[in-house]
């Protein structure tokens, strides 16, 4: 079974928290307790995530943690990058040439390197701003109207 870790979900749903107000700072107690998450696991994975470079910290009486960037330019392969470090599915992906016993003798590299490209570019094609604010079930189907599309629907439309 392919898996995220616990502490990459938290992560992601600790960046959701902070995408719903991302123009403040949030602190590790108020996160804790607006997501259910320990303390000390929330305290954790804020560090983690401003090493990375997807959160800054701000010291002071009402210092805490931002997003670095906007939700709709963090993605989720930064968060759970931050968390788990490289999106590999093998160790051959993840520590590169070398890193196998077997590796002249494997047949399945460059296929599980495909797999894995895939799930990593699927991982970035996945902002947080569509993680925090997911739009309803079939309305993402639908193009969104034109401005020739609204004035025909307002003329036709009974009044």
């Amino acid at each position: 079974m392919i898996r995220l870790s616990r502490l990459a979900d938290y992560g992601v749903v600790l960046a959701c928290q902070m995408a719903v107000k991302a123009d403040r700072c949030h602190n590790a107690f108020d996160l804790a307790a607006a997501t259910g998450l320990p303390a000390p696991t929330v305290s954790k994975l804020l560090a983690a995530l401003a090493r990375a470079g997807v959160l800054v910290s701000q010291r002071g009486a009402k210092g805490g943690y931002r997003l670095a960037r906007t939700p709709e330019a963090i993605t989720a392969a930064d968060i759970v990058s931050a968390v788990d470090g490289p999106i590999a599915l093998t160790v051959c992906i993840e520590h590169g040439a070398g890193a196998c016993d077997v590796e002249s003798l494997c047949p399945t590299r460059s296929g599980w390197r495909r797999i894995n490209d895939a799930v990593r570019n699927a991982m970035k094609s996945v902002s947080l701003a569509e993680l925090a604010f997911p739009v309803p079930a079939g309305l993402s189907d639908r193009p969104a109207p034109s401005a020739a599309d609204t004035l025909t629907a307002s003329k036709t439309a009974p009044s």
